[in-house]
């Protein structure tokens, strides 16, 4: 018997759709893993994290893009491949609109489906030279001080090489991916997912000359903080977060396991982008 996984957004419509589609799947001879969806914000030093079933075939995700990304933390390194249909406002990563549900689900089921990869970053923490944390993330890991903390000072390096002392709210490292989401937000520049690199994008940068960069997607990344900075916390996809200080040391690299989408027919990279931005010749 086929497994599927199924995550859905706590949301009245997001959650009868869901159960239609477990129905649906289920009389067509697949078992439904439902994933409990958890609100983000706990604290990673906390977090009791279970993975989704090594033999699921696929994971449907009825949400946006943050349901999307919680799925992703559930499904971990495995190379399950995973689709989204969005719930709401349109969303990068959740593709597919709530019409077309179910006709993509029958042909996920019957005809069959090719994947396309998306390159995630391993963020590695180091305290007193020893790891107490290793993550994935898909779109972005970001360092960001409180509301009421002065500016963080970010000492960064590329393959061992001082680069800058970031002065700054904080500082985003993204996937391309991860281009459309914070760092988007924070003045980044878009970048489509099949080139390879990683984006580091400064939050409100004390100095006006400190822009997004791009680096290879072999670099390796190294960030501290200076013995100044208080209040920072260390978040992976907006879904978990952890306290940092000048104790530790993160390390960022190209992880060594992409997350593998559903790849359909008539759905197309620009045509979501264009839709979301509100560009000319969107559907909107």
């Amino acid at each position: 018997m086929k497994r599927a996984g199924l995550v859905v957004k706590v949301d009245a419509a997001a959650q009868r759709r869901g159960r239609e589609l477990a129905q649906w799947l289920t009389d067509r001879g697949v078992e439904v893993v439902l994933k409990e969806t958890t609100l983000p914000g706990f604290d990673l030093s906390r977090e009791k994290k279970s993975l989704a079933p090594a033999d699921l075939f696929c994971v449907f995700v009825l949400g946006g893009d943050g349901t999307f990304l919680s799925a992703v933390r559930w499904i971990g390194d495995q190379e399950i491949p995973i689709v989204g249909i969005k719930f709401g406002e349109v969303g990068f990563l959740a593709e597919i609109g709530e019409d077309a549900l179910f006709a993509v689900a029958e042909t996920i089921l019957h005809e069959g489906f090719s994947t396309k990869s998306r390159m995630r970053l391993q963020v590695r923490v180091l305290r007193g030279g020893r790891e107490i944390i290793r993550e994935s993330v898909l779109n972005d890991v970001v360092i960001n001080k409180g509301a009421l903390a002065r500016l963080a000072h970010i000492e960064t390096y590329i393959d061992d090489k001082f680069l800058t002392t970031y002065k700054a709210d904080g500082l985003i490292v993204a996937t391309p991916t991860g281009s459309t989401a914070y760092s988007l937000a924070a003045g980044g520049p878009v970048i489509h997912p099949d080139v390879p690199g990683i984006l580091m994008t400064p939050i409100c940068p004390f100095t006006l000359t400190n822009r997004p960069l791009l680096v290879s997607q072999t670099a390796s990344i190294t960030i501290r903080l200076e013995k100044k900075s208080s209040d920072i916390m260390l978040t992976f996809d907006g879904q978990a977060g952890l306290p940092i200080d000048h104790r530790d040391t993160i390390v960022v690299t190209r992880g060594p396991h992409p997350l593998l989408m559903v790849d359909l027919p008539d759905h197309h990279y620009f045509d979501v982008l264009k839709e979301k931005l509100r560009w000319s010749g969107c559907r909107v």
